[in-house]
């Protein structure tokens, strides 16, 4: 093949046309740089995409262009695929032969397993708890949270709360293995959300029984409070999987 060394490095390093994140997007990272401080380790770089992917900064069937996302962060290519690699396992991101990297657009299936893996977790944090009184204060300011950002009709506020309560649920159980499992099945579960982009719709009618739950908790009765989780979890997969179902159709 003829043509200089420089040519066929810029060849090489050409990435295919996408569906890419607009520039102030990507710029968005470069605040993210100062987290890695002096150790750019792949889990670091890794924790910032799946925080970021789980607030909607990369919707889903977004390409993560190496250049453009390393450069924001500060990063080598190696360090940058290898966090690639970590959210791949995590099934954020998929990887497709000769285009790249892209948020992951789940399906209603994976739908339908995160609530099984929802209900494993969650209501056996609930019904690990022992005896009462039982410590609620995260699971009180994400409530709190809740209502607030309703009261302010901040619909992505909203969102980033009821997913605090429900990892607050998790964090009862006083287990990080079981803390890092709910990170990544409710980042997954984000992904749904961003494709429906009706916050309100699918969560501020989940306020009211947020609160019943604490309070049920604060008032010491896990038993209860595990049946109204268990209620919850159903009527809101059945809720979700039924709207997915008919976007995902006209897609």
């Amino acid at each position: 093949m003829s043509g200089s060394p420089e040519a066929a490095e810029t060849a090489e390093r050409a990435e295919p046309a996408g569906y890419a994140p607009a520039p102030g997007l990507v710029a968005g990272l470069e605040a993210d740089r100062a987290l890695l401080g002096r150790t750019s380790t792949a889990e670091r770089v890794a924790d910032i995409l799946r925080d970021r992917i789980a607030e909607g900064f990369f919707p889903p069937g977004t390409r993560l262009s190496e250049d453009s996302v390393g450069g924001a962060l500060g990063v080598s290519r190696n360090t940058l695929r290898e966090a690639f690699r970590l959210l791949t396992h995590e099934r954020l991101l998929v990887h497709e032969l000769n285009r790249g990297v892209f948020v992951r657009v789940v399906t209603v299936d994976d739908l339908n397993d995160i609530y099984r893996v929802r209900r494993l977790v969650e209501c056996a944090a609930v019904r690990g708890l022992g005896e009462p009184p039982y410590e609620v204060r995260a699971v009180e300011a994400a409530v709190l949270a809740g209502e607030r950002a309703a009261r302010d009709r901040a619909w992505e506020d909203l969102s980033t709360a009821n997913i605090r309560f429900h990892q607050a649920i998790v964090s009862l159980a006083g287990s990080p293995r079981a803390d890092e499992l709910m990170r990544a099945v409710l980042a997954e579960l984000r992904l749904v959300f961003h494709v429906m982009a009706d916050p309100r719709r699918f969560y501020a009618p989940y306020l009211v029984r947020n609160r019943q739950i604490l309070e049920v908790l604060q008032g010491g009765d896990a038993m209860e409070a595990e049946r109204l989780l268990a209620s919850y979890l159903d009527d809101s997969q059945g809720q979700l999987a039924d709207a997915y179902r008919r976007k995902m159709s006209r897609r």
